[in-house]
């Protein structure tokens, strides 16, 4: 087993266990983390079939700038969806999405019943 095999399966687990936690995790802060650890995966994945091109002999900087506008991106994505969070936890005082949350009416501020 050679090393591009051995990150290509280190990839594949990792993006295993993100997908795993992406669906068993109810909370939409544990939810990003786990698109995250995806995306992470899919990365090192991207990483490892650019190395395998380039031991060929002939290096293409393509996938390796590929590779880094997909982190910045992902970052800038992780970023917007951790605000739209700290948002919903603003509005609602909560983080959940749960349909039996009760929403905030005008009337309690407004001293009406």
């Amino acid at each position: 087993m050679n090393t591009s095999t051995l990150f290509g399966l280190c990839a594949a687990v990792i993006i295993g266990l993100g997908l795993f936690g992406l669906i068993v995790n109810p909370h939409p802060l544990r939810k990003i983390l786990a698109f995250n650890v995806i995306g992470s995966g899919v990365f090192l994945l991207f990483g490892v079939i650019a190395r395998r091109g380039s031991l060929a002999g002939v290096g293409d900087p393509v996938p390796q700038a590929l590779l880094i506008t997909g982190i910045v991106v992902a970052f800038s994505a992780t970023a917007l969806a951790v605000a739209l969070l700290l948002r919903l936890f603003d509005a609602t005082g909560s983080v959940t999405l749960a349909n039996e949350m009760p929403a905030k009416s005008n009337n309690a501020q407004s001293g009406e019943v």
